[in-house]
Formats: C-alpha cells, sequence, structure tokens
C-alpha cells in the first residue's frame, strides 16, 4: 500500500519533461545529457516549479527509468530541487510489481482522486489512460509551447474530469 493514497498526483517522467531525453550514464562521471549540445540535467526544473506553484496540495510520484536503474525513489527524489522533493511520495516501481505493468498498476493501487503524467513517450498507454498523458517533446521537453501550454490549462482545469483529471 502506498504512504500517501489518494489525492491529486503528477507522474513525473525525467528524461524528455525535465531535459532532453538523451542522457546517458558513464561509470565515475555520473548521468549527462548527451545531445544536443548546451543542455543540462534537470535544466526545466524551475519551470515546473512555477507550474505547479498554485496547486501546493498536487502530489509527485516518480514515474522515470532512473528508478530502474538506481533502484531507490529517495536518491531519485534527492537530484530534484528541494521545492520539487518534498513534493514525491513515491514511484511507480516498487519490488513487488510487475516491470512491464508498473506505470498503470500504480494507478490502481495508488488510487489518486486526480491524476496526470508529463513523459514524452506514449507507446504502451492504454486507451483509458490516454486522456491523462501530457506529453512532452523528447528535445525540448516541457518547454515546448504545446506542452507547457497543455500542462497550464489541465492544471488549471483539474475540478473538470473532461480535462484529464478524474
Amino acid at each position: 500500500m502506498p504512504r500517501c493514497p489518494g489525492g491529486r498526483v503528477l507522474y513525473l517522467d525525467f528524461d524528455g519533461v525535465l531535459h532532453p531525453d538523451d542522457v546517458w550514464r558513464h561509470p565515475g562521471s555520473g548521468l549527462h545529457v548527451a545531445g544536443p549540445p548546451g543542455h543540462a540535467l534537470f535544466e526545466r526544473a524551475g519551470l515546473l516549479i512555477r507550474c505547479l506553484e498554485p496547486y501546493p496540495a498536487l502530489r509527485i510520484v516518480l514515474s522515470t527509468d532512473w528508478v530502474w536503474v538506481f533502484r531507490s525513489v529517495r536518491e531519485m527524489a534527492h537530484r530534484l530541487s528541494l521545492v520539487l522533493r518534498w513534493r514525491v511520495v513515491g514511484a511507480t516501481f516498487h519490488s513487488g510489481m510487475n516491470p512491464t505493468r508498473f506505470r498503470s498498476g500504480d494507478v490502481c493501487r495508488r488510487q489518486p482522486a486526480a491524476w496526470l503524467a508529463l513523459d514524452d513517450d506514449d507507446c504502451g498507454w492504454p486507451a483509458v489512460s490516454r486522456g491523462h498523458l501530457v506529453r512532452t517533446d523528447p528535445v525540448l521537453d516541457i518547454s515546448a509551447p504545446a506542452a507547457l501550454a497543455e500542462l497550464q490549462a489541465r492544471l488549471a482545469a483539474k475540478d473538470r474530469p473532461e480535462a484529464g483529471w478524474r
């Protein structure tokens, strides 16, 4: 059972959402954005903070492959700024979950009152969940004008079920 069931939840991927999706891990030097040049890890965290600021009760569930790699929600949350970190209540992965269904399974397990997901990849999303997805650009992340506008509109319309919040 999740430690914070219910409530309003944002499922947050990192790659293609908070920075471009081309991220590599090198032993000794850690993680870095491989391309395009001039980008940094978590460079859009400030933008996400500004988007979420009007919604202090909104919680974050990490929905990133990084949790698989590092096997630690705590370590992944500590890579975020403190303002985002305090919102993190878990991850879509846990040891008792089938790895092929970890994203959709978390919604059933956590039973949020309402939820949205930020992800640059819409592969494998069941039709019933697609209305909850705000798809970002793999390179421009949430800063892509269409993705940012959609996120802001969906957050503002949080009390309307047709806006993607259940």
